[in-house]
């Protein structure tokens, strides 16, 4: 299936940032591995000046989601620190970007990138219908993007060459995936799209 990038379409780049990257925090497996087949895609929708929306964890030191706070993951993109920056080689074009933070508050946790942010309104004043959905982790934060996005209306294609996932259990990222395309997200590579 081949699509067409319109004027209605923008690109959600999901939490490429180093404490998910090899030797960081909370690493996901090759993370590394999908930076430059993101930075295609960041490059194709800039050049076509379609918006590029970069979600981040952006977390408080106390924030609950940290073991030592009640959460099960370990101390990660904690705000201003050099584990929450993004990967040195992402590409971050100078204009059309768009920073979204998330999990900012202590007590308030959030996997989408829709969740406590202004991501839907910046999307709707843009007139955006389609989203790109693609980055870290599969299995959570790019899962539940999607699957806010799907929810709030938008119809959503899943980057499959431009995602990684934790895999706490193997086939995590594998259900993931079909959970997302089960909710209506459609999968697709660079190849697919002009």
């Amino acid at each position: 299936m081949n699509v067409k990038i319109n004027d209605f379409d923008a690109l959600i780049v999901v939490d490429m940032q180093k404490d998910f990257m090899p030797g960081g925090a909370l690493p996901v497996a090759d993370g590394d591995k999908i930076v430059p087949k993101m930075n295609e895609y960041i490059k194709l929708f800039s050049e076509k000046g379609n918006p590029v929306y970069f979600t981040r964890d952006w977390h408080p030191e106390n924030h609950i989601s940290f073991k030592g706070h009640g959460g099960i993951w370990p101390s990660h993109c904690v705000q201003d620190t050099e584990g929450a920056k993004f990967h040195d080689d992402l590409l971050i074009p100078s204009d059309n970007k768009f920073i979204i933070s998330k999990g900012d508050s202590r007590d308030f946790d959030a996997y989408s990138g829709f969740q406590g942010t202004i991501l839907n309104d910046l999307l709707k004043e843009r007139g955006i219908k389609r989203i790109f959905v693609g980055g870290l982790a599969t299995d959570y934060c790019v899962k539940n993007t999607m699957i806010g996005g799907l929810n709030l209306g938008y119809q959503g294609f899943l980057l499959l060459d431009a995602i990684k996932g934790v895999n706490i259990n193997p086939d995590d990222s594998e259900k993931a995936i079909d959970l997302m395309l089960s909710k209506g997200a459609t999968a697709i590579t660079i190849e697919n799209i002009k």
